[in-house]
């Protein structure tokens, strides 16, 4: 039995968030705004990130667009959120 298996190693954990770029992907849902809002607010004044870039999916039930995915290449962290 030939099987492609694709084995997937996760990324290396930061040490720091000092100097970084955190993006944040919305699902665009109301509930969300407030809650980036503060995550953005503590990741600069709490782990003195020096960016936070806020992208918002165009569809709250479909996988965020190919741009949002090759932007997010760039970026030292991604966190995914959801609201309602």
């Amino acid at each position: 039995m030939n099987l492609n298996v694709t084995i997937l190693e996760p990324a290396p954990r930061l040490k720091s968030l000092k100097g970084k770029t955190v993006g944040l992907i919305s699902n665009g849902k109301e509930g969300t705004a407030g809650f980036f809002a503060h995550v953005d607010r503590l990741l600069r004044e709490r782990y003195q990130v020096s960016k936070v870039i806020l992208r918002t999916k165009s569809n709250y039930s479909a996988p965020a667009e190919d741009e949002i995915i090759d932007e997010a290449r760039r970026w030292d962290l991604a966190i995914s959120g959801l609201g309602d």
